[in-house]
């Protein structure tokens, strides 16, 4: 499953110039993690990519969200984003701590809780919705980017 990884890692440097990372970088306030990688080349690297897992458990693929997240690039963060919104069918109420936890944990800018937040909470709020209350919780929070996913 670690190849997997690998490959989009090696795609996203592939695809990567200075360019991009610059211009990136501009958007924000904070500091980010960028490759330089344009936005739609992301998309297509991660469709082309989600075709060799998709078969994978939600674990599986959940596990391999987490660790694009963990390494705070923000192209990783994109297809994690869009790995866990490609299995919203499999979507439990058990899923709102992981994603919980992935806001808290992992999303350090506005693009990155924006993309999560509007696909993958969202859908499974549209699917869920008792757990909207979770979400007043949220706004109490130090941490601002889940103020901000609330």
């Amino acid at each position: 499953m670690s190849n997997i990884i690998e490959q989009v890692r090696q795609e996203l440097i592939n695809n990567s110039d200075e360019t991009t990372k610059e211009s990136g970088k501009r958007f924000f306030k904070e500091e980010v993690r960028v490759y330089g990688v344009k936005t739609m080349t992301v998309s297509k690297i991660s469709k082309e990519a989600f075709k060799s897992i998709k078969k994978l458990s939600k674990k599986e693929i959940f596990d391999l969200c987490e660790q694009l997240w963990i390494s705070g690039m923000m192209e990783e963060a994109f297809i994690a984003c869009n790995w866990a919104y490609a299995i919203k069918k499999q979507y439990t109420e058990d899923d709102f701590l992981l994603f919980e936890r992935w806001v808290a944990e992992y999303v350090t800018n506005w693009a990155t809780c924006d993309t999560f937040c509007n696909h993958t909470v969202g859908t499974f709020l549209e699917m869920y919705p008792g757990y909207i209350e979770k979400l007043k919780d949220w706004t109490k929070s130090q941490n601002r980017w889940v103020r901000r996913a609330s």
